[in-house]
């Protein structure tokens, strides 16, 4: 399972059935979990932890230490999920101590080619970042989200859980749940309605959202008003809380 021309430090954990192609370099203080398979000429470097059954593609980097210039070798990590889909050109950077001393990857992910995960920043599961979408320091990207191809993301955003983004979006404020963006600067232009409905949202649930969507973008309230009539609606509506909950733990604004 590990080619003999592939370089892998003495101190590397390695399950048994972990798979590694010819001129990938595994770094210490790597672990990589079971049925995990790393392509040729790919990097990984620690502290890292990888779990069980990724798909890591050739030329990625991952765990590089980050080019931010606070960065001064304190030992960070990055810690990435099961399940994820890695392609080709991938970097992903660990984090500082500045922040949350790592960058985190749930499972389910599929990074598709040189899609960029900055220092610090968390991405949930079921996500997919199309090609080369890149996510400054200390971004969060919650479950489910779609980043569309060249899609930027400013330091310290948020996307919300469910969101999609058109290709080429400059994100500079966050997004709240369910929100689709487009342009640069992005602006906000209607729920992700087709997305909700392909994970089993009922028409009901949709509707409700779509009537959040304007009570936040169409009303012309502020953020704290739409979220005192966003409560209201929350009462029968559990999926309206995920909007509140964004609304609330904005700190950049919110994409208008």
């Amino acid at each position: 399972m590990i080619d003999p021309r592939a370089i892998i430090d003495p101190s590397a954990k390695l399950a048994d059935d972990v798979s590694v192609g010819p001129w990938s370099i595994i770094g210490p203080e790597v672990e990589i979990g079971a049925g995990t398979q790393v392509e040729s000429h790919a990097i990984i470097k620690g502290p890292t932890v990888i779990g069980e059954n990724n798909h890591i593609f050739q030329f990625s980097t991952v765990g590089e230490a980050t080019p931010d210039l606070k960065y001064n070798g304190e030992e960070t990590r990055l810690v990435i999920g099961d399940n994820n889909v890695i392609r080709e050109g991938v970097t992903i950077h660990r984090g500082t101590i500045q922040d949350r001393a790592e960058t985190t990857i749930g499972s389910d992910n599929l990074l598709m080619a040189y899609v960029h995960v900055g220092h610090d920043s968390v991405i949930g599961d079921n996500c997919i970042l199309v090609n080369n979408a890149a996510l400054a320091g200390h971004v969060h990207v919650g479950d489910w989200a779609i980043l569309g191809g060249y899609t930027l993301v400013h330091q310290f955003c948020n996307i919300g859980q469910h969101c999609f983004t058109g290709m080429g979006s400059a994100i500079g404020k966050d997004i709240p749940a369910y929100v689709m963006v487009n342009g640069n600067p992005a602006s906000a232009k209607s729920i992700n309605s087709e997305g909700l409905r392909r994970r089993g949202f009922t028409k009901e649930e949709i509707s409700v959202i779509n009537k959040c969507f304007k009570l936040v973008y169409r009303r012309g309230l502020t953020v704290d008003e739409a979220v005192q009539e966003l409560e209201q609606l929350a009462v029968n509506c559990a999926a309206v809380n995920l909007i509140i909950e964004s609304l609330q733990n904005s700190t950049r604004g919110i994409v208008r």
